[in-house]
């Protein structure tokens, strides 16, 4: 072994190979929380190409309009689609519907029919706004053959998701779901015993289950994640710091930080596929 390698611990070679998504800005941080955040859709595909390199294999896609608000313009996201596919073709691309306090779930279905993305996540708990909506939406995901990513916060939202799966309001197909742990506002950092509960409520109703985390604590987070077998999402959204509490310098740093964590723990990467 030569000698400035890392020597992988045991106890993770027989889990799935791990996904890692990038989330470089989120619907609501500026420039001011990071002076590298990535606004523009050239910010944007700039990031995602370091990120690819870094080791992501997903972008995890927020647009801004004209005045750096976030946005679900169908318009823009091509634009900014295509940008991310040029820059990174071998990154697969995740749109969020996310709300944000200014969309409905009918203007959040409407940004999904008129786009028909690969992939998007989807908030069990804005979609719970209009039950009627979202089982338009989900059934309309299923259909066109868009991979949905269900965002769930706490075990309410893990109640309705489950009572969605229960009565086919979701297919058994899609049954990817993303973990929140820690809270934006009023900011909360995420904490490690904190995936348990969630885990114990899904029960084991998921085919793919990835985790973010909120604050400084992000990586430790991550490296129970990786141990348990998840996939991992890191990234500006949920956190600009290192543990020591200084900026992090970028997108990069983040997915380096996971990357590297799943070299020493002896995780194999997922491969990545060229195109969309």
């Amino acid at each position: 072994m030569p000698k400035n390698s890392i020597k992988p611990q045991l106890g993770c070679e027989a889990l799935v190979p791990l996904k890692v998504t990038v989330a470089p800005n989120g619907a609501r941080k500026t420039k001011t929380d990071h002076p590298n955040l990535p606004v523009s859709i050239e910010d944007i595909a700039y990031t995602a190409r370091q990120c690819s390199a870094a080791g992501a294999h997903e972008l995890h896609l927020h647009i801004r309009d004209g005045k750096g608000q976030h946005t679900l313009d169908p318009a823009r996201y091509r634009e900014a689609i295509s940008a991310v596919s040029e820059a990174a073709p071998d990154m697969q691309i995740q749109i969020t519907t996310e709300a944000a306090g200014l969309f409905d779930v009918a203007e959040q279905f409407e940004t999904l029919k008129q786009l028909v993305p690969s992939a998007a996540s989807v908030s069990v708990r804005e979609m719970a706004r209009d039950d009627t909506v979202s089982r338009q939406l989900y059934a309309f995901a299923h259909e066109a053959g868009v991979s949905i990513q269900h965002i769930l916060y706490d075990a309410r939202d893990i109640a309705q998701y489950r009572a969605w799966l229960s009565d086919a309001a979701i297919a058994s197909t899609q049954r990817d779901v993303l973990l929140v742990t820690g809270q934006y506002n009023p900011p909360k950092p995420a904490k490690v015993e904190e995936l348990s509960p969630l885990l114990t409520a899904l029960a084991g109703e998921m085919s793919s289950w990835t985790v973010c985390a909120f604050g400084e604590s992000e990586q430790a987070v991550m490296q129970s994640v990786i141990r348990q077998g998840g996939h991992v999402r890191v990234g500006f959204e949920n956190n600009v710091h290192r543990s020591d509490g200084q900026l992090l310098k970028d997108n990069a740093e983040s997915v380096s930080g996971v990357v590297q964590c799943a070299n020493r723990l002896g995780r194999s990467m997922l491969g990545k596929v060229q195109g969309q």
